[in-house]
C-alpha cells in the first residue's frame, strides 16, 4: 500500500522535516536516512514504524538545518590571519607601502568566522524528544493516507468478489450438463476400447467409468470457491492488517479454479473457469496493495 507523510518542527536553533514514503511489499522493510549525530534515534524509529505498519517498503528520511542568527560567537581564524599579514608586511616591503588596517584584514573571506556553539547534553535530549513527538505526527499522517487508500480499494475489491461469486454460480448451472458431457466422452472411450479388442471384461468397463465419473465431479470446488468468498469478505469486515491472509486465500481461489477447468468435461464450463482464472488475478493483484 502506497502512502506519504511529512511533518517538520524547530526549536529556537534548529528546524527539521521528516518524510515517510511507503510502496508495496510482501513485508516490512523499512530503510532510514538520517543526518549525522542522530543515528542513535533509529531504533525507537524501527519500534514505532512496527507498531503502526504491518508490510510495505517504507523510506524514512530526516533533514536538520539551524536556523538563520541560531550561529554562535564569531572568531578569528589566527591561521588564515597570520597567512595574511606576512604577505601584507611582505609587499608593504617591496612597494614601501602602509600597514594593513585591521578593518581591512577582518573583512578578508576566511579570516573571520561564525563558530558554532556545542549543544549541551540537555539541550540535545530535549531536541531528540521533540523531533520523536514530530515523528509520531508523521507516522500518524503517513497511517491516515494509507487507510484513505485502503478506502479508496474497498469497492474495488468488493466488485472482484462479486464476480467471482457470479461466475462460480453459472459454472453450478453449467455443471448440470456435466454428466451429458461424461456419457458422450464414456461412449467413445468405450468404442475405443472395443475397436481395441473384441472383448472387453464388464469389470474394466465399470472401473473406468467409476473414475471418470469421480475425477469429473466439481461440487467440491464449487462448495469451497464459495466459501473462500465468504471468508474474503470476513477479512475485509475486520479492519486490520490482513493482507498476508488475503494472499494465502488468492492462492487457495487459484488452486480450487485449476483443479475445476483441469476436471471440466464441458466448453461453456471451461470457459466459466478461464473467467474465474482471470477475476482471481485481479483480485490477487489488488490485494497487494492491502496491508
Amino acid at each position: 500500500m502506497t502512502g506519504f507523510a511529512r511533518a517538520e518542527g524547530r526549536d529556537d536553533r534548529v528546524a527539521w522535516a521528516w518524510e515517510v514514503k511507503g510502496v508495496n511489499g510482501k513485508s516490512l522493510e523499512p530503510r532510514f536516512r538520517l543526518p549525522p549525530g542522530h543515528d542513535g534515534l533509529e531504533p525507537r524509529l524501527r519500534a514505532a514504524l512496527a507498531e503502526r505498519v504491518r508490510r510495505g517498503n517504507i523510506s524514512v528520511s530526516l533533514t536538520v538545518n539551524r536556523l538563520a542568527g541560531a550561529a554562535g560567537a564569531l572568531r578569528v581564524n589566527r591561521e588564515a590571519l597570520a597567512q595574511v599579514l606576512e604577505a601584507a608586511r611582505s609587499l608593504a616591503r617591496e612597494f614601501e607601502t602602509a600597514p594593513p588596517r585591521i578593518d581591512g584584514l577582518l573583512a578578508l573571506r576566511g579570516v573571520l568566522e561564525a563558530g558554532d556553539e556545542e549543544d549541551s547534553a540537555a539541550e540535545i535530549a530535549r531536541r531528540e524528544a521533540a523531533m520523536l513527538r514530530t515523528w509520531e505526527g508523521a507516522l500518524d499522517a503517513f497511517a491516515a493516507a494509507r487507510a484513505a487508500e485502503g478506502a479508496r480499494l474497498q469497492p474495488v475489491l468488493d466488485a472482484r468478489l462479486d464476480e467471482i461469486e457470479r461466475l462460480t454460480a453459472e459454472a453450478e448451472g453449467t455443471a448440470a450438463a456435466q454428466p451429458e458431457a461424461l456419457k458422450a466422452r464414456l461412449r467413445g472411450m468405450v468404442e475405443a476400447l472395443l475397436e481395441a479388442t473384441q472383448s472387453l471384461p464388464e469389470e474394466r468397463l465399470v472401473q473406468e467409468a467409476a473414475l471418470l465419473v469421480a475425477r469429473a465431479d466439481i461440487r467440491e470446488e464449487l462448495d469451497r470457491l464459495h466459501a473462500h468468498v465468504a471468508a474474503a469478505r470476513a477479512l475485509l469486515a475486520e479492519g486490520a492488517a490482513i493482507g498476508r491472509r488475503f494472499d494465502f486465500l488468492c492462492q487457495e481461489f487459484n488452486r480450487e479454479t485449476n483443479t475445476l477447468c483441469s476436471k471440466s468435461a464441458d466448453l461453456e464450463l471451461t470457459r466459466i473457469g478461464l473467467a474465474l482464472k482471470a477475476a482471481i488475478e485481479q483480485l490477487r493483484e489488488q490485494v497487494q496493495n492491502i496491508e
